[in-house]
């Protein structure tokens, strides 16, 4: 026998694993949010992930892919492809959510809510960031006219002006501090 590639088999043999994992699909599918262990979540996350990938595409061939995973679950399947399969048409993947709930009292086994995410997608603006970039462009293309000021009428920078003070106030300061700092090192 081939050993798992994801851990230890779920309850079993691969073929009750394969079962377990289509009913939780089944019954994810219809009441939208079921309740489970962690590990059972997070193995059904991919497989519920696919269904739904494929009932977004929504042909027959999708139709009869999904069936062989859900078995007789001919409800399910409908459910999955004429209610949910509209409802997350805009969004691109993480149809599923997995929220930790604690654990549970009878054997301390870690459990989690796992449900469908059908709220619908808020896009991200990208015009916002496309704007700038079209009036840096059209800046960049704009010669811009710069009027020199004679050297004779340019004024004479001050000492505070070239620490980098901004006003001769704050230059005059900043010498002051200089000053006591290098009389205290002294």
């Amino acid at each position: 026998m081939p050993k798992p590639t994801k851990g230890p088999r779920l309850g079993g043999g691969p073929a009750h694993e394969r079962l377990l994992l289509a009913n939780l699909a089944a019954q994810l599918f219809t009441h939208k949010s079921i309740k489970t262990t962690e590990t059972k979540a997070k193995r059904l996350r991919p497989l519920a992930e696919r269904l739904v990938t494929l009932a977004k595409r929504g042909d027959l061939h999708a139709r009869r892919r999904a069936l062989t995973v859900l078995r007789t679950n001919k409800d399910a399947a409908h459910i999955l492809f004429n209610e949910i399969a509209p409802l997350v048409a805009e969004r691109e993947g993480g149809y599923t959510r997995i929220t930790k709930i604690g654990n549970r009292k009878g054997d301390n086994a870690p459990l989690a809510v796992i449900e469908l995410v059908l709220e619908p997608v808020t896009p991200k603006k990208k015009a916002a960031k496309s704007a700038p970039k079209a009036e840096k462009a059209e800046k960049a293309a704009e010669p811009e006219v710069v009027e020199e000021a004679p050297v004779e009428e340019a004024p004479v920078a001050d000492e505070a002006a070239e620490a980098g003070a901004e006003s001769q106030v704050e230059g005059e300061a900043a010498e002051a501090a200089a000053a006591d700092a290098v009389e205290d090192t002294k």
